[in-house]
């Protein structure tokens, strides 16, 4: 017998819900890992502008003034504000796309209602297929799906503007008492300037105050006043609430750029929806505050450079899983906000070999039997082996199918990562679509499964390992890498070890030299 047993296990999964990995990547049994299914109905973009109540008129001597008329209410009337190139706007994709609001609600259970732009729904086509994605995708993934519905309104290239007189009042005719809206918008706005009146029509004014401007729009002449983005806000709310729902206000989600004190630079509108949410009694969660401190305290540098895709505004697909479970373990703290009662529970994950305060040498990789020979190479006093090595995965799907994330929910300071794969050169696209791009670089190149139709980016072998080592070291794991397959594998490995300062061994033999 050898000197201690290899131990083949899975997590062991404490209790039913989704764990907040911190990954990027949903749970392997996560409910909506696909696209969900296409209406089939087309959103009708009915726009609507502002008819201007007349003043009122001075109160005779001696009586009471006229009460201030209420808030005007708005009725559809032809507009210019979308006479723009939609593809630039991305308007005929919200009429295939977007759900027609109310569709999605089971029986009478309430609605979550997301407004927002690019970040909260799925860039241009709807699919990620320029390899952006939207926090908004997967948040259904959170909540109990049979006690409230989630309809992501969020449409890419809108501002608190455009949206509240293109979309705001076709969604209020579907929403119903009970129902909750959360509110991210502004990565659009613009403060003055040309779009006052014309391209987008998306400036406004900056602030919270009550002033406003008239502006005329070409092509029929019509007049539209303009308010401060804080007015803009107060109107959601206002109509919101005139509905019988609950409006929830969010700051923004962060950008990837950097003071001169190296830090994520804050969100220049948190403070006006701040202030807002506090003057009219709304919940407000500072997304921007929460996304940052992962940013500035949490996560390597090199992570947070992947989060984004093309630019530092747009998440891919793992920036947007991490900003909806940013999202939700905010909302787990407010128990004051009663959408808070209809998110899941959260899983946590252990290890099934963990012995009382004795570390763990989790090993995974494509090759469970591969794996053995460095198994038995573990010294007893680095722990006992956890070996989650899986038969025909590659370090691409290991990563996409979530069985990292039970390690990575596993893992405690002190715990060591063995990780072990070749590059697998099947194609990137077809049959089960396992392979990775050849080498080691950051490159990326977003590939349409042919199976299922869903757009993922694919990066580069090496470019795995490397998260793989980034992600176990924010557990405060030690990451070692293994050597596999063919001699380009080995020598991908070997140097994505190096780039990331993490040990690297060819052979069994190695490996217990570097543990020792």
């Amino acid at each position: 017998m050898k000197r201690f047993s290899l131990l083949l296990t899975a997590a062991a999964l404490l209790w039913g819900g989704v764990c907040a990995a911190q990954t990027g990547v949903l749970d392997p049994d996560a409910r909506y890992r696909e696209l969900p299914p296409l209406t089939g109905r087309m959103v009708l973009a009915n726009q609507y502008t502002v008819l201007q109540p007349a003043a009122p008129m001075p109160a005779p001597q001696g009586q009471q003034p006229q009460q201030a008329p209420r808030r005007q209410r708005y009725y559809p009337v032809d507009s210019d504000s979308l006479k723009v190139d939609a593809a630039i706007d991305s308007v005929n994709t919200a009429r295939s796309e977007r759900p027609v609001a109310g569709t999605r609600r089971k029986g009478n259970n309430p609605i979550l209602f997301l407004v927002g732009d690019s970040t909260m729904r799925t860039e241009v086509a709807g699919n990620g297929d320029n390899g952006q994605w939207g926090w908004g995708y997967f948040l259904p993934n959170y909540f109990d799906a049979d006690r409230i519905s989630v309809e992501n309104h969020a449409l890419g290239g809108e501002s608190t503007r455009s949206w509240f007189k293109n979309w705001l009042f076709p969604m209020l005719r579907a929403v119903r008492p009970g129902d909750w809206v959360i509110i991210q918008l502004g990565h659009n706005d613009q403060y003055g300037g040309r779009e006052m009146n014309s391209g987008r029509y998306r400036g406004i004014l900056p602030g919270t105050g009550k002033e406003f401007t008239e502006v005329i729009l070409p092509g029929n002449g019509t007049r539209e006043r303009v308010y401060t983005y804080g007015e803009y806000l107060r109107i959601y709310i206002d109509e919101i609430r005139a509905k019988g729902a609950h409006p929830l206000l969010l700051s923004l989600t962060s950008r990837s750029g950097r003071g001169e004190d190296g830090r994520i630079n804050p969100d220049r509108n948190t403070e006006v929806i701040r202030t807002i949410a506090q003057e009219k009694g709304v919940p407000f969660i500072d997304f921007n505050a929460a996304i940052r401190h992962k940013f500035d305290d949490v996560f390597d540098p090199r992570k947070v450079d992947y989060l984004f895709f093309s630019d530092g505004i747009h998440p891919s697909t793992f920036g947007a899983v991490i900003n909806a479970e940013t999202f939700v373990e905010e909302l787990r703290k407010r128990p004051d906000i009663g959408l808070s009662a209809f998110l899941l529970p959260e899983k946590h994950y252990e290890s099934a070999v963990r012995k009382a305060g004795k570390p763990v040498v989790f090993l995974f990789g494509d090759n469970p039997d591969g794996a053995k020979a460095f198994a038995q190479a573990v010294p007893r006093s680095k722990g006992t082996v956890d070996n989650r090595a899986q038969a025909g995965v590659s370090a691409r799907t290991y990563l996409r199918d979530g069985y990292w994330n039970r390690i990575y929910g596993a893992l405690q300071p002190g715990d060591y990562v063995l990780i072990r794969f070749h590059r697998d050169d099947k194609p990137l696209n077809t049959g089960v679509s396992k392979g990775e791009r050849p080498g080691n670089d950051d490159e990326k190149v977003v590939a349409t499964r042919e199976a299922d139709g869903i757009n993922e980016a694919v990066y580069s072998f090496g470019w795995y390992l490397r998260k793989y080592c980034l992600d176990a070291r924010e557990k405060g794991a030690v990451p070692v890498i293994l050597g596999d397959g063919p001699e380009d594998s080995r020598t991908w490995a070997r140097e994505a070890a190096r780039q990331v300062g993490a040990a690297y061994a060819d052979t069994p033999r190695e490996l217990k030299k570097i543990l020792k």
